[in-house]
């Protein structure tokens, strides 16, 4: 089944994986402690505005409490602003999945996302029909097209590392590359996945 680009959360954990038939020349770079999904040095040349963005990022809240944000786009960046400035996770979600809509490609594509803190987790996704945005006790896959309601799902990683290696695992058509982040009360671990 393909489900494009999804992301699972849960309290403490939470993992990001690219899944593209169109644009699968694509990994995963660590750049000063974001997670961002970019060209192959050998890919083909596209302007396409969807292809490159900030899939997960470290983000500690005003009153220090260490947060990781997830998704497929733009609004990470966003989400984690919002979260620096002191809005609770709902909110932060909610305002930019609101404000950027679904992509305007040719399948009005979802945008996906989650907030992962040591003992909470909240996921989103907006799509041409409805904002969802629903905090969650155990692991929750929302992704592009197919599952796009968050609904749970059984993950065994208890790192970064392992997280992210689950899900470029995952039994989902056109894997291209994956990351994970945990989190606990001493911050935000980070790690990706290539396939390589």
């Amino acid at each position: 089944m393909y489900i494009g680009r999804f992301v699972v959360v849960g309290p403490g954990i939470g993992a990001y994986r690219v899944s593209s038939r169109s644009f699968p020349d694509r990994r995963v770079v660590d750049r000063d402690g974001t997670l961002t999904v970019g060209p192959t040095p050998d890919a083909p040349e596209t302007d396409n505005p969807y292809v490159s963005y900030n899939c997960v990022r470290r983000v500690e809240t005003p009153t220090g409490e260490p947060l990781a944000v997830l998704g497929n786009g733009s609004h990470v960046d966003s989400i984690a602003e919002k979260l620096e400035l002191g809005y609770p996770a709902r909110d932060a979600l909610a305002t930019p999945l609101l404000a950027l809509d679904f992509e305007k490609d040719d399948y009005d594509t979802p945008r996906i996302a989650g907030v992962v803190g040591a003992e909470t987790a909240t996921i989103g996704t907006v799509r041409r029909d409805a904002l969802l945005v629903e905090s969650v006790d155990e692991p929750t896959l929302v992704a592009t097209y197919e599952r796009d309601s968050p609904d749970a799902y059984d993950i065994a990683a208890e790192d970064a590392e392992a997280a992210a290696s689950e899900v470029l695992g995952a039994d989902f058509e056109h894997p291209v590359c994956a990351a994970g982040a945990t989190v606990d009360d001493e911050g935000v671990s980070l790690a990706f996945d290539n396939g390589e």
